[in-house]
């Protein structure tokens, strides 16, 4: 009587079988091992010689360098353009600042949720409770984003802010990043389900309520 409500739940079974192909083609998949190390080959990639310090240096000099419009004929005095790229300098300067400390202080929540929350509820042993399942490759994550945090220390420690080359520590560590979140992200909805079960549960909602507790 209704084909378009007909087509809606059609659509909605399509996706739904979609989903479910596509999250048990990535449940086959072998998890990554995510090394807590770095050889000393990929290490040395992030400390350039000095020459091509200074080469990036120069580039980067110039791309922050102030652009005149060609339609206005007054350019601005040197020390105008010295000021500007002055600037821009320490914005950059702010902004990886910023972001490490962004990256420390997730670490030290996932070191909190770790030791607080995973580990005691591992050590109890709860029957029915599946801490793996709640908690997914939270532990990797955590790995994995210390192993970021020390390529950026090294990159910018004992470094002028002009040469330090912060893109390319991205480059050398997006691929574990991408198969650890992966991961962590086509779990996330079935772990989510999990813990609405659980805080129906009134004893596996105290275990967790003791967890926060501990956390606060």
């Amino acid at each position: 009587d209704c084909p378009e409500k007909e087509g809606a739940g059609g659509r909605r079974r399509n996706l739904a079988l979609l989903k479910s192909k596509l999250y048990m083609g990535e449940r086959r998949r072998t998890e990554p091992v995510v090394e807590s190390t770095t050889s000393a080959g990929d290490h040395s990639t992030l400390r350039r010689s000095q020459s091509d310090r200074t080469e990036y240096s120069q580039k980067l000099q110039e791309k922050m360098a102030p652009q005149t419009v060609s339609s206005t004929p007054a350019t601005l005095p040197e020390e105008d353009k010295e000021e500007i790229s002055r600037r821009m300098m320490a914005k950059r300067v702010k902004i990886i600042t910023e972001l490490m400390q962004t990256e420390k202080d997730y670490i030290s929540d996932l070191d909190l949720c770790i030791k607080e929350v995973i580990q005691p509820l591992r050590n109890k042993q709860i029957a029915r409770f599946d801490v793996d399942g709640l908690f997914s490759n939270i532990e990797s994550v955590h790995q994995v984003s210390a192993k970021l945090l020390s390529l950026l220390e090294e990159a910018t420690t004992d470094v002028e802010p002009p040469m330090q080359i912060i893109g390319e520590v991205f480059l050398q560590i997006k691929g574990p990043l991408e198969d650890t979140y992966k991961i962590y992200c086509y779990r996330h909805d079935d772990a989510h389900t999990m813990l609405e079960s659980y805080e129906k549960d009134e004893e596996l909602k105290q275990h967790l309520r003791h967890c926060v507790q501990s956390l606060k």
